[in-house]
């Protein structure tokens, strides 16, 4: 790929990924928080300040890499995990899924947020605006929002992997009986390496995508 394309899908995709990331984190923190464990806020968590969140690898050197790899076609990120207790919860167990839950919800809602401008202001805007203020500013918004639906329904997809630490996982842990929870809860030391190898291989895919269909039907309606 074209490495001054490259360089304008980085700049497009920057503050998409950034938002996705920091308030898919932050919505975590909300959740839990409303559902008694202060750990996130008295941490400082629940804060859109980015460099509360930043992980180098997870927010800046992964997505670079996989944007390059891709040819652009594909980002995906992650940021510092909000802390939570379970144990400030009255139903860990229910209360813990419902936490983990709150970071693909909000990505969702984004994607729907960013179709609702794209529809309903930008492109009503550009058919109406001058050429050169179209050009200039209304054009890289909607390249912009764009990416926004599509990081956020990746996003939320490839966290619905049901593999614990991954939010799904959590979520599956919740709806399980307790022993077969238990077992599942006991290999998410090695989640990560799981889904790295299912991503390396393809697998993922085999996963991922129905959940990106869904998303995206969902998505559309609006």
């Amino acid at each position: 790929m074209d490495p001054v394309l490259i360089i304008r899908q980085i700049i497009i995709s920057a503050v998409p990924i950034l938002i996705a990331i920091i308030l898919h984190e932050v919505s975590h923190g909300l959740v839990a928080n409303k559902l008694g464990d202060p750990t996130a806020k008295l941490m400082g968590r629940l804060t859109l300040n980015p460099i509360a969140h930043i992980d180098l690898f997870g927010t800046v050197i992964m997505p670079l890499l996989l944007l390059v790899s891709s040819g652009g076609q594909f980002i995906f990120g992650y940021a510092k995990p909000v802390p939570i207790n379970p144990y400030n919860f009255r139903n860990p167990k229910r209360d813990m899924a419902i936490s983990a839950a709150g970071g693909p919800v909000m990505n969702i809602l984004i994607a729907i947020v960013s179709v609702m401008l794209l529809k309903y202001l930008l492109f009503p805007l550009a058919t109406s605006a001058f050429a050169e203020v179209a050009g200039k500013i209304i054009e890289p918004l909607v390249m912009m929002l764009k990416a926004s639906v599509q990081i956020n329904i990746v996003l939320a997809s490839f966290n619905l992997i049901p593999i614990p630490p991954l939010d799904g996982g959590r979520v599956l842990m919740g709806l399980l009986p307790d022993r077969q929870a238990y077992m599942l809860g006991k290999i998410e030391p090695f989640g990560m390496i799981i889904v790295l190898l299912l991503v390396a291989t393809g697998a993922a895919g085999y996963v991922v995508m129905p959940f990106i269909s869904l998303i995206a039907r969902l998505v559309r309606i609006v």
